[in-house]
């Protein structure tokens, strides 16, 4: 198999001949005001790492850039966020470097780029005391500002698919600690703007993942994603303490991931022959069938590409 049959044949839920390994770090903010020098940092570590496919960083498009959230202290205020427009430099910008890296990858692998949930992009602007004391204050005002976020972030969706060429979203779904919201809140609250996106992606793509995202060792309440559906869901083996097995039982998809990416796991200290015995012990559990080869999240900068091509190379001998 090519890496985009294994690919494809992997997010069917289909057999693959070795089980396909996709880690990602963060680009160092150097390369940020730049695209041409972000475009080669990523395929650099793609070359470097030789993963079976890419996930694509939105770094830099993180915090939402509406004029309204500028130093926002009520949530009357979210009634007047507006949209941005298809044509917003937050939006083309995006779509425009994606597409230098879709372009200079040649067609050698697939390529997933990173969105964010509509609140999750208005958390990255405001944080996450203001945005729960305004969604606290005012519940209906920020489903409101959500709703505006999500037609921009179709709008992005759109243009990174269809424009830009990447293949699929990796849809971070984040905000659902165990102790950030009860389940009847989150899904009030929302769940309205995250399924609306995924609902825009899954109708132009079948190549999307939803990545069910945790930090800082709180879990979440993965009952209330229990309606979000994609191809393949990357979740957190370590932090929603759910192994491979169950995750594959309880989600119902392909699942992604395997390795622990906090500082300090064995991904970061262990020797070539205790990395290459983990990956195996991954694959024997996960099967060469609705299996990829992950971590809980983004690695962090300390680590060395190599160890990650360490794994690539291990899947390949299985």
């Amino acid at each position: 198999m090519t890496k985009k049959e294994r690919v494809l044949a992997a997010f069917r839920g289909e057999e693959v001949d070795h089980v396909p390994v996709c880690m990602w770090k963060h680009v160092p903010r150097e390369f940020w005001g730049d695209d041409d020098k972000f475009a080669d940092c990523q395929l650099a570590s793609y070359r470097n790492t030789d993963v079976d496919f890419m996930k694509l960083s939105g770094d830099k498009y993180f915090g939402w850039p509406a004029p309204v959230l500028k130093g926002i202290e009520r949530a009357e205020e979210l009634y007047g966020i507006e949209p941005l427009g298809p044509d917003h430099p937050y939006i083309r910008g995006q779509i425009e470097r994606t597409r230098k890296i879709v372009d200079r990858l040649e067609g050698a692998c697939h390529a997933l780029y990173l969105i964010f949930v509509p609140l999750s992009y208005l958390r990255l602007e405001i944080g996450y005391p203001m945005m729960m004391k305004l969604i606290r204050e005012d519940p209906e005002a920020m489903k409101y500002a959500c709703r505006v976020i999500a037609g921009d972030v179709k709008d992005l969706v759109t243009g990174i698919l269809r424009e830009a060429g990447a293949d699929g979203i990796f849809l971070s779904v984040q905000n659902g600690e165990v102790d950030r919201f009860t389940a009847e809140e989150y899904r009030d609250w929302v769940a309205p703007g995250d399924l609306e996106v995924l609902e825009h992606a899954g109708a132009l793509s079948d190549m999307n993942a939803i990545h069910f995202c945790a930090w800082e060792g709180t879990p979440n309440r993965l009952s209330v994603w229990k309606d979000y559906k994609a191809p393949v869901i990357s979740w957190s083996r370590y932090v929603d303490l759910m192994d491979i097995g169950e995750a594959k039982k309880t989600f119902g998809a392909t699942v992604w991931g395997g390795f622990d990416n906090r500082s300090g796991s064995l991904i970061y200290t262990a020797d070539r022959e205790e990395i290459e015995k983990e990956t195996a012990s991954l694959i024997a559990a996960g099967g060469k069938k609705g299996y990829i080869l992950g971590a809980d999240c983004s690695l962090h900068d300390e680590l060395e590409e190599e160890r990650i091509r360490w794994v690539a190379e291990a899947s390949r001998r299985i």
